[in-house]
């Protein structure tokens, strides 16, 4: 039988600012089998993209061993040829296994590259592994600019597709019947699994943790990792306050900061210009300039932020995930969700709290 458990004041250093009921690992079948991963690299493939998942499948494993579960991965790193394999950086990577001798298994994660369409005209055989054993694969994973090899090779047709924001324009022109995601974290078609840049493997790695071993050991995996858990594959490639840290310098990205910092307090635009130490005109113009719009329509954006987090992450009701992220009700926040997502936050939970829930 699953039980429950509550976060510790210590588990806040790594968890939106809430206290939240998990689900800890259950004594399923699935969570005693071990599972072979085969992360599929070639010269000048992308550093983090490779290294995130490996520590995320390894710290998984240490955490089963250690609370005595069976389960856990066995990974290996396969290439078009073995031996050490040049990244993007000064790292590399042995590859111990070949991609002719490289079959099908459990989880196949393909790593991305900076100069992806010259890496496909010279790595042809990744495209043939792709090809050949992506279907029979249960899961198939493209990080970045990765799921570039897939598209090669005419697996993704008709299928959503993501991918590094950056690149998205480029994928959509080469593989016009692939339906690029450009703001997804991750996506799933089928028994293929798409991330967007560098960062997101890791978010897609500690999914399939989840997803095999459930929500418990995924977060002591975040946690050793320092980060937290998880972006959701629905969720954006980009928050409204990581748009305001780019802004220039207005210092608008600072008043957004102070914003974000009280989200829970009646702000109003006089609060708010005051706190900048301008007038309001010169503050809505500014923001404006900055973010294309008002500082109250993007004081509602981080609050819709901050909600999507709360709505995805804990399973607190609607009237506390309003109240938390600012709003003066659950009707107030289903109005802006309305507006922004054409969703409700009943429905945003639905849709994207289960993503990646499909047992492997």
């Amino acid at each position: 039988m699953a039980v429950t458990r509550q976060i510790g004041p210590n588990d806040l250093s790594f968890r939106p600012r809430n206290l939240i009921l998990l689900m800890s690992h259950t004594s399923s079948s699935r969570s005693e089998r071990r599972r072979s991963v085969a992360l599929i690299v070639y010269p000048g493939f992308k550093t983090l993209e490779a290294t995130g998942p490996l520590s995320v499948l390894g710290y998984a494993s240490q955490h089963l061993a250690a609370q005595g579960f069976g389960g856990g991965y066995d990974v290996s790193i396969a290439a078009p040829r073995t031996g050490m394999i040049p990244s993007d950086t000064v790292v590399s990577l042995e590859a111990k296994v070949a991609l002719r001798d490289l079959g099908a298994c459990d989880t196949v994660m393909i790593a991305g590259a900076p100069r992806i369409e010259e890496v496909l005209d010279a790595e042809p055989e990744v495209v043939r592994w792709c090809r050949q054993f992506g279907r029979k694969t249960t899961r198939c994973a493209a990080l970045c600019t990765g799921s570039f090899f897939l598209a090669e090779a005419g697996v993704m047709d008709g299928q959503r597709a993501a991918t590094h924001w950056n690149y998205a324009a480029r994928m959509r022109q080469r593989f016009p019947d692939v339906m690029v995601d450009a703001d997804a974290i991750f996506a799933q078609a089928g028994s293929f699994w798409t991330s967007a840049g560098v960062t997101a493997a890791i978010d897609l790695a500690l999914a399939f943790v989840e997803q095999d071993y459930g929500r418990d050991i995924a977060l002591a995996v975040a946690r050793d990792m320092v980060m937290y858990l998880k972006r959701p594959g629905g969720q954006s490639q980009f928050s409204t306050l990581l748009t305001g840290q780019s802004a220039g310098a207005s210092g608008m990205g600072d008043v957004l900061t102070w914003m974000n910092a009280r989200l829970d307090q009646a702000l109003t635009l006089e609060d708010i210009a005051r706190a900048a130490g301008i007038s309001v005109r010169s503050l809505t113009r500014g923001f404006t300039a900055e973010f294309g719009a008002s500082p109250m329509a993007t004081l509602e954006r981080l609050r819709c932020d901050r909600a999507k987090t709360l709505l995805l992450d804990t399973d607190l009701p609607l009237k506390t995930v309003a109240f938390r992220a600012g709003f003066q009700s659950d009707e107030q926040m289903r109005k802006a969700f309305r507006r922004r997502f054409s969703l409700s936050p009943r429905d945003y939970r639905a849709r994207f709290a289960t993503a990646g829930s499909e047992q492997a």
